[in-house]
Formats: C-alpha cells, sequence, structure tokens
C-alpha cells in the first residue's frame, strides 16, 4: 500500500486505489521498480505500508504473509511530466497501474494510461500504440479483495522505439 493524497480534498481509507495510488496489492512492485504517482495536493503527502513477504495475484483471501518492513527510498519531484494514473517500470518494461471497479474499468484506465505514455514520450501515434499493445502488452491483477481493483498493464522496452523523452 503506498501512494499519495487523493485528489479534491477526499478523506479516503488506504485500502481504497485509485489514481493516488493506495492499496493495489500488486507483487511486481519490488526492489528496483521506480514508481510514479500524479501529486494532487502540495506536499504530496506519500505514504507507504502494508508490506508482504509473498502474495498471490489478487490477494484473493484479503491478505499476503504480513511482515514489518525496512525499506529505502527516494522521493522526488518530476516538474513538468503530467500523469493521471501510476505508472512504474524496471530494467525491461513500462507498467501503468488502473483502480476501479469493475475489473474492465481498472483495465481500460491502465491501458489508456499506457497508451498516453506512448503517445507522449516515445511520440507513437494513437493507432501506432494501441496496436502495439495489441500485440506485446501483458496484463496482471493486483488487488481484487478491496472495493477497488487494481490491473497492471505491461509492456517489455525491448518492443519500444530508441529515443525516449518525457519526464520518467
Amino acid at each position: 500500500c503506498f501512494g499519495v493524497a487523493p485528489p479534491r480534498g477526499q478523506a479516503l481509507s488506504t485500502a481504497v486505489a485509485s489514481t493516488h495510488g493506495g492499496n493495489m496489492d500488486y507483487r511486481g512492485f519490488t526492489a528496483g521498480v521506480t514508481v510514479y504517482f500524479p501529486v494532487f495536493v502540495s506536499g504530496a503527502l506519500f505514504h507507504l505500508g502494508d508490506g508482504h513477504a509473498a502474495q498471490g495475484d489478487g490477494e484473493i483471501v484479503g491478505t499476503g504473509i504480513e511482515v514489518s518492513m525496512t525499506v529505502q527510498f527516494t522521493v522526488r519531484v518530476i516538474k513538468g511530466w503530467s500523469i493521471a494514473w501510476p505508472r512504474a517500470e524496471d530494467a525491461d518494461a513500462l507498467m501503468t497501474i488502473g483502480n476501479d471497479r469493475p475489473l474492465d474499468a481498472a483495465l481500460q484506465h491502465a491501458t489508456t494510461e499506457m497508451v498516453r505514455w506512448l503517445q507522449e514520450d516515445y511520440d507513437l501515434p494513437p493507432t501506432t500504440a494501441q496496436t502495439l499493445l495489441g500485440q506485446c502488452v501483458e496484463y496482471a491483477v493486483g488487488n481484487v479483495y478491496n472495493p477497488t481493483y487494481t490491473v497492471v498493464c505491461r509492456l517489455a522496452k525491448r518492443w519500444l522505439p530508441a529515443g525516449r523523452r518525457g519526464g520518467g
């Protein structure tokens, strides 16, 4: 569970995942992954918790193997980069995260955010970005236990054109 304060002054339980992050419970958020969040309030109000030693896809029984955690992380603001939903990347892939209910709405948010990322940072026209995803995308399910569901849209970097520009 990690993210920033939600938009519009909302006071949400950390169990609720949305555009701000929250309890996404995707087991691919591991060491070496860079995660990007849209910022809705001054100072972002980053939060982090709910460590898992292990967890299956979907966290279908409402819990992973819960553990305390000691972490090191860096927080920085990327000025001039605007995103609508959480994004992430590791050495091998770009990832966009959609949180909503029903599950297909979460998938649509994640996919739309990936198309935006490909257009903005890789200069791909919309139809090219959509065709690339249609052939190469992988989806993973994070949380399906809490009020909103999480879908991760993952695209291997080997499919991307050279010459990235933009924020991340």
